[in-house]
């Protein structure tokens, strides 16, 4: 692995940009969470895919796909951070949080679930806590039925984080935001209720949520018990892809503490509810998008808003 570029700072976020092979990238971060120093929190956001074929229209990884990462390219990426901070691979952090979540759905790629075998005993790390987001994609059983494996042996006590994408309660919008077949919210909250035991997080139903995509808490009441999942919600991001299509946050990032209608609704059904806004550097530093940051390098039209930074190392 070669690391091309790098942007963002020591106090919020800095992006990786690296090659692995003839041409084919990969986009990692490493991150903290203001104002909690790294020993507290530190955040590793690795890719599975090199890039995505989901396509999703918030999402600019999905202009790339070039297949799968090895067991031992998604451990690159880690070992890489690891070792910048952390040479003798003790991790004195009370919450090591490792996101599998950067570039590409993870569930396509088998790989993943070797990292999540070995990974307890590749560092010493008392508060590592895997952490894994997905769309849900058909055809996928074999992963998710062995996730539930490796998190029953390895992750037990709370120590495992599993994250549904869902934007919106209404399929049809769902479809358009996330155009691959995917499980529907029945499937959903059935392996949910497999997946969770007593001492484990809360599941995850996370909405990147932009204006005119409902959140109707009737609905997810019909599916998702609020003892076992929880909801949370997040500005839709600033990419290409979402300017393209005309996708607008209905989260103002800019704007802590507002008081959301669909909020105190979800609140009022029982759900807990995480409003999640990170540092609106982390947009300038492309650190919270999950992206892919070498099309910015390349655009001929840069967005204001997001990715907005120099990436230092990089010349075309």
């Amino acid at each position: 692995m070669k690391v091309l570029a790098s942007t963002g700072t020591e106090d919020v976020a800095t992006v990786y940009i690296a090659e692995i092979g003839e041409g084919k990238l990969v986009e990692f971060v490493e991150s903290v969470q203001p104002p909690l120093p790294r020993e507290k929190k530190w955040v590793l956001i690795v890719s599975t895919l090199f890039g995505c074929p989901v396509k999703c229209l918030m999402c600019d990884a999905g202009s790339y796909y070039r297949g799968k990462l090895s067991k031992e390219e998604i451990f690159a990426q880690v070992d890489f951070l690891v070792t910048k901070r952390f040479p003798n691979g003790s991790i004195p952090v009370e919450k090591f949080k490792i996101q599998f979540a950067r570039m590409g759905e993870p569930s396509f790629n088998l790989n993943t679930l070797e990292v999540l075998e070995e990974l307890p005993h590749r560092y010493n790390a008392a508060g590592l806590m895997p952490s894994l987001s997905t769309i849900a994609p058909a055809d996928t059983d074999r992963f998710f039925e062995r996730l539930i494996e490796i998190k029953k042996k390895r992750y037990t006590g709370g120590r495992f984080q599993l994250q549904f994408s869902i934007h919106t309660t209404d399929e049809k919008l769902r479809d358009r935001l996330i155009p691959v077949r995917k499980w529907d919210f029945v499937k959903i909250a059935e392996y949910g209720e497999r997946f969770y035991e007593k001492g484990d997080r809360k599941i995850t139903l996370n909405f990147a949520l932009a204006e005119e995509m409902p959140v109707e808490p009737g609905i997810l009441l019909k599916h998702f018990a609020p003892g076992i999942f929880l909801i949370k919600i997040t500005p839709l991001n600033p990419t290409y892809q979402a300017k393209k299509n005309r996708l607008s946050s209905y989260i103002d990032p800019c704007q802590q503490g507002m008081d959301y209608q669909v909020v105190k609704e979800l609140r009022a059904s029982g759900y807990e509810v995480i409003v999640s806004i990170g540092e609106v550097e982390e947009n300038h530093i492309g650190s919270n998008c999950g992206q892919y940051v070498m099309k910015h390098l390349k655009a001929e039209e840069h967005i204001k808003d997001g990715y907005t930074y120099r990436v230092q190392e990089y010349s075309p």
